[in-house]
């Protein structure tokens, strides 16, 4: 898990985009990006009752994704990551996040989290 954990991060880490015109473009992009490296995903994986994350990928990776013109509200993400990595079928997480989301735990409910600005890795400075 840890291999595919950090193999999948790098892969995401070089996702270019133009623009992120909305979450669905850019989660058709890492659904793109999952596809041509041969992983296997649940798209919309509902973990428990009003609890669905955007990719659960094999060996219990999940992936969220925050767009917007704000950044997303620090509070809220993290009881949502905690919530996911409440459950046994998460292992760990990896938040994409149109700008960058300072304050996320590396580790949430003892599982790896990384949490990926995508503004910065296409070098814009806001």
């Amino acid at each position: 898990m840890e291999r595919n954990f950090e193999q999948i991060a790098h892969l995401m880490s070089r996702l270019r985009v133009a623009l992120v015109p909305d979450e669905y473009t850019l989660q058709r992009d890492i659904q793109t990006v999952l596809d041509q490296n041969g992983f296997s995903y649940q798209k919309e994986c509902l973990l428990a009752p009003r609890n669905r994350v955007d990719f659960l990928v094999e060996g219990g990776i999940a992936i969220e994704v925050k767009c917007g013109r704000q950044k997303p509200n620090l509070t809220r993400v993290l009881a949502q990551l905690h919530r996911y990595a409440a459950s046994e079928q998460v292992c760990a997480l990896l938040l994409l996040v149109e700008r960058n989301l300072v304050g996320v735990p590396k580790q949430i409910e003892g599982k790896p989290c990384k949490v990926l600005g995508l503004h910065r890795l296409w070098g814009v400075a806001l």
